[in-house]
């Protein structure tokens, strides 16, 4: 146990705390820009980033994996805002927490393995093209200047670890051009513009709302959702930071993690979050690894806010925005163009479907939901294909049945077999298929029965012994000694 510790936490002490200071920095616009989002003021996404972080650090299930306030969550909550209030929204938070630690506990993500491969390919390139969106506004249409800084920024990132890799090169963009940009006295939208931050640390309080069922019934929708789209980010965002980094992470631990950082959240005047992959890709590409970073990310937040606002709200705007398209830009699969082309069209339109899905709704939730949804359905059509082979033999009639049954299947079934036939002996033969539903079972009753009514001997062979067993449990025909006939 301690060992483990000692390797999550002092592993990759230097990268894990140059990483985290990269992160902290980017941090603050997003946090900033999602809180006027959800239409409160820029200190409750600064405090929650800042608590969620430091919390997340201790008890969540992903080392380097950075948990803050998101747009994803700040989507969910602007109706709740919009008509009760700050107050309101704390208590949704605490709510959402107490909802993610009981779905934690009963090991939800296990749901995760009901996630198809092009679901998630096309959540992981949905999300790169959100961010590079969400940059847009932050350099277009502004100034040369800012083209300019951008540029540098995204030279800086891409050239200086080539030669210098002992300091990560976003950081390196910020400390220069920010240096630049001051002694130059350029004129560059920088991150005060997005809004006000008071230099003060969160205090414990307890939101004021009446406790009754009334609050209860308006917060319990928006937790849910909240929840939910917390822990599917969340999860999802652990599986990708598993993949870069070679390593397993304890999922059901992280949902339990999500849902304590968030109800403590709560009662600093925090916003419910999750998981950023943006963030999270920047740390682990900063050399982030362990705990350690994710810990320095949320602790050199405050630090910025208490003790270097007066500096951080003269970063340039460009500067972020030019690692922010580093990061989509190492985010987006770029091999997925050739998986369009190659891979079977049912997987090619799911993800496309889940692209463009969250693209149009900025709702990771709706597209990954849609994306799982089709999926299934396209899996229940391909296999729900059963084929039927008759052959003859001396006044013996035997149907070969090949395939799986089961509700999508069943019509197929039916209308394979001709039962208008009379003083026959007919054999179905299951070797090669397999009864999976009651519905499956009510087909094959259907045919027997017709098959009877007109005189003819059925029996049913080559049954598995699961199929054999959902037979004998739900079908209804039976032989002349009132037993099953199969064999």
């Amino acid at each position: 146990m301690s060992e483990r510790l000692r390797t999550e936490w002092f592993g990759n002490v230097k990268g894990d705390i140059l990483s985290g200071i990269v992160v902290a920095l980017a941090l603050i616009p997003e946090a900033i820009a999602f809180s006027i989002i959800a239409g409160v003021d820029p200190m409750v996404g600064l405090y929650a980033s800042f608590c969620i972080a430091i919390i997340i650090s201790f008890v969540g299930g992903r080392p380097a994996m950075i948990s803050a306030a998101t747009g994803a969550m700040a989507l969910v909550m602007v109706p709740l805002v919009k008509e009760y209030g700050l107050n309101y929204l704390l208590a949704a938070t605490i709510l959402t927490g107490i909802i993610q630690m009981i779905l934690g506990y009963f090991k939800v993500a296990r749901l995760m393995r009901f996630i198809p491969r092009a679901v998630m390919i096309g959540f992981v390139n949905a999300l790169a093209i959100l961010i590079f969106m969400a940059q847009v506004p932050h350099f277009w249409g502004i100034s040369t200047m800012t083209y300019v800084f951008v540029a540098l920024t995204l030279l800086i990132v891409y050239t200086v670890p080539r030669f210098f890799k002992a300091i990560p090169a976003p950081l390196i963009a910020i400390v220069v051009l920010s240096t630049a940009a001051i002694l130059m006295d350029v004129n560059l939208g920088t991150v005060g513009q997005l809004g006000n931050i008071t230099q003060t640390l969160p205090s414990f309080f307890i939101p004021d709302v009446p406790f009754n069922l009334e609050t209860l019934q308006i917060i319990l929708p928006y937790s849910i959702a909240l929840a939910i789209v917390g822990l599917l980010e969340s999860l999802l965002t652990a599986q990708i930071v598993d993949d870069m980094t070679d390593t397993g992470s304890n999922k059901n631990r992280e949902a339990r993690g999500q849902g304590i950082a968030n109800f403590v959240t709560g009662f600093f005047g925090g916003m419910a979050g999750c998981a950023m992959i943006g963030q999270s890709v920047i740390n682990v590409k900063s050399g982030g690894r362990g705990r350690l970073s994710t810990f320095v990310a949320g602790g050199f937040l405050i630090i910025l806010i208490l003790v270097l606002g007066e500096l951080v709200v003269q970063i340039p705007m460009p500067v972020l925005a030019g690692i922010m398209i580093m990061v989509c830009i190492g985010t987006f699969d770029w091999s997925s163009f050739k998986y369009v082309v190659k891979a079977p069209r049912g997987d090619a339109a799911v993800m496309l479907v889940t692209v463009i899905i969250v693209v149009a709704t900025h709702d990771l939730s709706k597209g990954v939901i849609a994306g799982v949804l089709l999926s299934a359905i396209l899996f229940a059509a391909k296999i729900s294909k059963i084929k039927v082979t008759e052959s003859k033999d001396k006044g013996k009639t035997t149907f070969d049945v090949e395939g799986q049954l089961f509700f999508a299947s069943v019509d197929s079934f039916v209308h394979k077999f001709d039962v208008s036939v009379r003083d026959q002996q007919i054999v179905i033969d299951f070797s090669n298929a397999h009864v999976w539903d009651d519905s499956a079972v009510g087909a094959i009753d259907k045919v027997v029965m017709k098959y009877r009514e007109n005189r003819n001997h059925v029996t049913i062979t080559g049954l598995n012994s699961a199929s054999k067993n959902i037979i004998e449990k739900l079908a209804v025909y039976h032989d002349a000694n009132g037993k099953i006939s199969t064999h």
